[in-house]
């Protein structure tokens, strides 16, 4: 519990209209950060506000692109290990590089472990992430990790649409679980896609396990990058009778023909959160609705200075 030390909230340059919101939650003004790139790119940082003695949190997804904005919460994270707060949290919503969590193939990296390895020697006392790819990444840190869901933003906008007949449908077996707790909490049926991935961001549907003729289908997943699965599942969706389809996604990083597929399918809206922001042509597209995680994000901040549960605002 730190609530005699000052609270303060810093962004790098990832995502600060994200940052904006959550300190207007906290009705705080957000921490000054200079930061810029020479011209060869290389970052400099400059922290302009006195941070010693402070709980420091930093929010900073690293998204596209990735390798510059993990580096650049890495070489804000040493600023501040060289400024003397009591504590320095790296506010992560979205965790690159978490699909390589293991050896799936001869003599492949686990990256997920070697960015926990750097954000924890770079500085970092304490990591505050949404929905990691795998819930296991956790155990990558030797440090405390807060791993929050936004499961209940976007149960809360599915219920919103008044479906009678809601089905919601996994697009892979690694997503069961994650789909059958929405289902439970919407109290509605759940269907499974048999999915093949032959190789990296390619993917064909095989089989429908579940009822879908006539059916709201909604289509759950963690991230949508390539929307190559989104695409395929709403198409094998369609072919079987589903009435509407829609899809929600946590982390909406929405790379290549992303978008060019989404308006090519049969999916007439993909909510997402901002754990990300959203780039054109994604910013533009009419068929995406971006929900805020602020509140969520702002609150768990709130608790984790002042040293109350975190986990029972998803009881």
């Amino acid at each position: 519990m730190l609530k005699e030390h000052p609270l303060q909230v810093f962004s790098g340059r990832a995502h600060p209209a994200l940052t904006e919101a959550i300190c207007e939650y906290l009705q705080i003004v957000p921490g000054r950060l200079k930061l810029g790139s020479f011209s060869d790119g290389e970052i400099s940082c400059q922290i302009q506000d006195n941070v010693r003695g402070a709980d420091v949190f930093i929010v900073q997804p690293t998204g596209h692109p990735a390798n510059q904005s993990l580096m650049e919460l890495l070489i804000i994270l040493d600023a501040f290990r060289r400024s003397s707060p009591t504590r320095i949290t790296a506010v992560i919503p979205y965790y690159g590089y978490a699909r390589q969590d293991r050896k799936d193939a001869p003599r492949v990296p686990i990256t997920a472990k070697l960015v926990a390895n750097l954000i924890t020697t770079a500085g970092a006392n304490r990591v505050l992430t949404i929905d990691l790819h795998a819930a296991q990444i956790q155990g990558f840190f030797d440090i405390p990790v807060d791993h929050l869901y936004a499961a209940p933003v976007l149960i809360e906008a599915i219920r919103a649409k008044g479906f009678d007949r809601l089905t919601l449908v996994s697009p892979d077996a690694g997503g069961v679980e994650r789909a059958r707790a929405f289902a439970k909490r919407l109290k509605a049926d759940l269907a499974i896609m048999d999915k093949r991935r032959p190789e990296a961001n390619k993917a064909e549907i095989m089989n429908v396990i579940g009822e879908v003729e006539g059916r709201d289908c909604v289509i759950v997943d963690d991230i949508i990058d390539t929307a190559g699965t989104l695409q395929k599942t709403a198409e094998a969706l369609a072919e079987r009778g589903a009435r509407r389809i829609l899809a929600a996604g946590v982390h909406p990083v929405l790379s290549g023909p992303a978008i060019e597929r989404i308006e090519n399918s049969p999916i007439e809206e993909v909510m997402v959160t901002d754990t990300l922001s959203l780039l054109e042509p994604a910013a533009s597209c009419e068929r995406i609705t971006q929900l805020s995680l602020a509140t969520l994000l702002g609150e768990t901040i709130r608790r984790i200075h002042e040293g109350a549960s975190v986990s029972s605002l998803f009881v």
